[in-house]
């Protein structure tokens, strides 16, 4: 059986007899204890052990026991001390208190009394130690379990986006690349990754309103009728009303489902919000949608679609109409930055 490791105790004080009883005394009690004649040299033996309590007195040449403890309590925040001094003042004995002093004796002491003293000392030490390792490990296991439901609520909505993609087969694919674009739009402008995430997470479901419009309409071939392009067109609230209970704590996720067919000039769906009272996230989303839209391939085109460089010049022809102008220049820097053009 592995022997417990030492219990280290400083014992600090500028009278050396004084210092060899209290050295004796918590010998018998099962410390391994190292002497200092004054707060300097306590704290050079503090750097050499793992002290768990320091016993010091007051008075001391060098460095008297009110710095000490400051110090040592700064370095050294699970150690006990306890101060020793010979004059009885209420007010000294509450300002070592107030400066993490965990008790205080006048001399002459009882060694009885001294004993009991580092015994409740010791005991307020393990019981704050125990309860921090408890603090710390439940955090832990918070942690652990809001990572866990994270993975179990994205896998959830991954399961919806999939749905969709095997009912209407011209959105596969499509929400991944929006969620791509719409990321590296806002990283562009300098957002913060914790609202990037969001983003990319409203940019995976934004088009999951679709799975509420009749497959007739979305995989038609040729021009949609009027009815036909409404109906498709409901799918922002369809969307928002299927996600707004899974997503109630993703607002910028959120915002992009409802958000992303607004318009700049206001002529948008499905609450013709205009300019910058459209959230900026559904504003990112926006273009990125736009742009996928226009480079890839759709039922009612019978597989035609623009190159990169036709997408770019229409979102510049749609600039402060369609698209946020700042946005919409700085999406375009983006796509020729990662050679997404010819």
């Amino acid at each position: 059986m592995t022997a417990p490791a030492p219990m280290f105790c400083v014992i600090a004080d500028d009278e050396p007899r004084l210092r060899q009883v209290l050295v004796r005394l918590m010998t018998s009690d099962g410390f391994t204890c190292l002497e200092a004649s004054d707060g300097v040299e306590a704290l050079e033996q503090l750097a050499k052990v793992p002290a768990a309590l320091l016993l010091s007195d007051i008075r001391m040449p060098r460095m008297d026991g009110i710095e000490l403890l400051r110090q040592a309590r700064a370095k050294y925040p699970d150690l006990a001390v306890i101060l020793i001094t010979a004059v009885a003042d209420v007010e000294l004995a509450l300002s070592c208190l107030a400066n993490g002093a965990m008790d205080y004796l006048t001399k002459p002491f009882h060694l009885e009394e001294v004993l009991a003293r580092v015994g409740q000392a010791m005991e307020k030490r393990r019981l704050i130690l125990e309860n921090r390792d408890y603090q710390t490990g439940l955090e832990r296991l918070v942690a652990a379990q809001a990572r866990r439901l994270e993975e179990l609520f994205l896998g959830g909505v991954q399961a919806l986006v999939e749905a969709l993609e095997v009912k209407d087969q011209y959105t596969r694919g499509h929400s991944i690349r929006v969620s791509q674009y719409s990321s590296l739009l806002a990283r562009e402008i300098g957002l913060p990754e914790s609202m990037v995430r969001q983003i990319e997470l409203g940019g995976q479901v934004h088009d999951i309103g679709k799975i509420g419009v009749r497959e007739a309409v979305l995989n038609k071939e040729g021009p949609l009728t009027d009815e036909e392009y409404a109906h498709i067109m409901t799918h922002p609230m369809l969307g928002w009303q299927i996600l707004s209970p899974l997503l109630g704590e993703e607002p910028v996720a959120l915002s992009i489902v409802r958000s992303h067919h607004e318009r700049f000039d206001g002529r948008g769906i499905p609450d013709k919000l205009a300019g910058y009272d459209i959230p900026m996230e559904a504003r990112i989303a926006g273009v990125a949608d736009a742009f996928d839209a226009m480079t890839s391939g759709r039922a009612y085109r019978r597989g035609r679609f623009m190159s990169p460089d036709d997408a770019i010049a229409e979102i510049t022809r749609c600039s402060g109409t369609q698209f946020d102008p700042e946005l919409a220049t700085a999406f375009i820097h983006v796509i020729r930055r990662e050679k997404l053009t010819s």
